[in-house]
């Protein structure tokens, strides 16, 4: 901004109290303190991106306590400096918000090698060498299980059968458990009495698949609400090793830009840990907290509980850790077969699909689903369910609409749809109109794009994370990665690596298959990079305190060697980041 240098010395004339009122009036250039308050912090020479309204660029950033001071040109900035101010010299390199990942599950997947290291499988090979390989360690007849092994991530595009998991381990109950839905062998069935007799009890969602000759072909579809495992001999950390490891992956969240996460299906427990910790000041991420409930029983007592939670005190909660609201799960998943659907899913040898009418699993009928959604927001509380088929789309969809035209404070409450992968141009256009957030992630479309192509065909895709028409409508889309397993942003099982997610949503690319998604959903730099900050602080509630560089907000920011906004698409995801800030405090620095 020309000539905001000459405003710097006539600062120093005006009372505290008054300048801090004037904070802001020069735009990306502001100056918000003076220099008997020095900068604690200070990077120049730089390419910031502010992401603020007009996505404004700035040379210089200065940060004081835990808030950003100012943005503006190097001069007007280095004016901020003190004696004990550190300066860091950017040479050029791009200054980012602190990115956001709106959707993950610390807690299981900082413990998932915590007993023994996981490792890659993207064959049935080598799924069954696992298998055979714990068979040396487990007891005969303790459980071998296996979660999260996508079948649309292995090469063969299916299910382990029960006939080869029975000879990978014959004397052990084995569950191959992807989500809700789970391919399991004789031994495991016989333990939960499954035949081709039994019925699932008390009419809950779910499918048992069946083989020619009519018995269990060993696919469960929604297996937890009626089959169970047993022990399986691994160790169980205690409270210190837990908070070791969850702190451990916070870290190498930060070592990706991370600053601010959000726990979608957070319990108390978990809550609570993440509260224990910021007391402890050993938090170096930002948490939201969706905090999990269960669907079945007593359409009252749940809603009691939804205005249970809305009570807690961290509902209103600190800038570290915070209540945002309620998650549910309203279908299956894609990744397994059971994602609910419009239209039905049409007989497939990839997920062991023999009903030509099979169109998923809802786990809950709208009409217990809407008093759920109702009490939420009449608690002021973000309400969100899995909703990965466009039939469990629309049925949220439907909720949120028939509330808001009974004149409750729905746009207010910032619902959320968790997923939403399958939409539709009409789910877009409603989505936008009444307020909701969509929290999605590109990872799917990376891992998953090659087996959901071979099922659904290309035509049948084209609202498959419709990100540019979201962007198009005007509606909020936040990039989140579903984190479940491992340590590292590339080996994890849904990578969190930001920058594959930008690098995917920019290039419509995906993992083992030619050519591109729909590319006219493909997002600009700009909008990818929105998409990771801003656009995830207004999902989680707090984008009047982060997810751009401004004065006045806190002080998230990272510094990268590559410059996502100009670099060649396919380098995006090899950004490294030099240094991560949460509330003015340095928690990642390269070597």
């Amino acid at each position: 901004m020309a000539g905001a240098g000459v405003f710097v010395p006539m600062l120093r004339l005006i009372p505290m109290k008054t300048m801090r009122i004037l904070i802001c009036w020069l735009g990306c250039a502001t100056v918000s303190l003076t220099a008997a308050e020095p900068a604690d912090f200070i990077v120049r020479n730089a390419k910031v991106a502010t992401v603020d309204d007009k996505f404004s660029l700035a040379e210089a950033v200065a940060v004081r306590g835990e808030k950003i001071l100012a943005v503006g040109k190097n001069a007007d900035i280095a004016r901020l400096a003190g004696p004990n101010t550190r300066i860091v010299d950017a040479r050029g390199r791009l200054v980012i918000p602190g990115l956001m990942d709106s959707h993950t599950h610390p807690g299981t997947a900082s413990l998932h090698e915590f007993d023994h290291p996981m490792p890659e499988m993207e064959s049935i090979a080598d799924v069954l060498a696992y298998i055979r390989s714990r068979t040396a360690v487990v007891p005969e007849g303790q459980w071998i299980t296996l979660s999260q092994v996508f079948i649309t991530r292995l090469k063969e595009q299916r299910y382990p059968t029960r006939a080869e998991l029975d000879a990978a381990a014959p004397k052990h109950p084995v569950a191959f458990q992807t989500g809700p839905d789970a391919s399991v062998n004789t031994l495991a069935l016989q333990l939960n009495k499954i035949d081709r007799d039994f019925q699932i009890p008390n009419g809950l969602p779910g499918k048992i698949e069946k083989d020619a000759q009519g018995d269990p072909s060993g696919i469960l579809r929604t297996a937890g609400n009626y089959f169970k495992t047993g022990h399986t001999g691994a160790r169980s950390p205690n409270d210190a090793e837990r908070h070791q490891r969850l702190l451990a992956l916070f870290r190498d969240y930060n070592s990706v830009g991370i600053t601010t996460i959000c726990d979608r299906n957070a319990s108390p427990s978990a809550i609570a840990t993440y509260q224990r910790l910021h007391e402890q000041g050993a938090l170096t991420v930002r948490v939201s907290c969706s905090q999990g409930i269960g669907s079945q029983g007593e359409i009252t007592k749940i809603q009691e509980t939804i205005r249970g939670i809305a009570r807690h005190p961290l509902a209103i909660g600190s800038d570290w850790v915070r209540i945002i609201g309620i998650k549910m799960f309203l279908d299956g998943g894609m990744l397994t077969g059971s994602a609910y659907m419009r239209q039905p899913w049409g007989v497939s040898e990839v997920y062991s699909i023999t009903d030509p009418q099979y169109r998923g699993v809802l786990f809950i009928p709208k009409d217990r689903l809407k008093p759920m959604v109702r009490a939420a927001i009449e608690s002021g509380l973000q309400f969100t369910a899995h909703s990965v088929g466009d039939g469990a789309v629309h049925l949220l969809l439907e909720c949120y609409d028939e509330l808001a035209k009974e004149g409750l404070p729905v746009r207010a409450s910032r619902p959320a749809i968790t997923h939403c992968n399958f939409m539709s141009q009409e789910a877009v256009a409603t989505a936008a109109r009444l307020g909701v957030v969509l929290d999605i992630q590109p990872a799917w479309l990376y891992l998953d794009t090659r087996t959901l192509t071979k099922q659904f065909g290309n035509d049948r895709l084209r609202y498959f994370q419709p990100l540019q028409s979201i962007f198009a409508a005007g509606g909020i889309a936040g990039g989140g990665s579903d984190h479940m397993q491992k340590i590292g942003s590339f080996r994890s099982t849904n990578p969190y690596n930001p920058f594959l997610g930008m690098q995917t949503a920019v290039t419509r690319r995906a993992k083992w298959h030619d050519g591109q998604l729909h590319p006219e959903e493909a997002l600009t730099r700009e909008q990818a990079l929105r998409f990771y900050t801003i656009n995830n602080a207004r999902v989680l509630r707090q984008e009047a305190a982060t997810g751009s560089i401004e004065p006045g907000k806190l002080a998230d920011l990272a510094l990268l060697d590559t410059d996502l906004l100009t670099c060649p698409e396919d380098q995006l995801a090899r950004t490294k980041v030099l240094l991560t800030m949460v509330g003015g405090k340095v928690v990642w620095e390269a070597n």
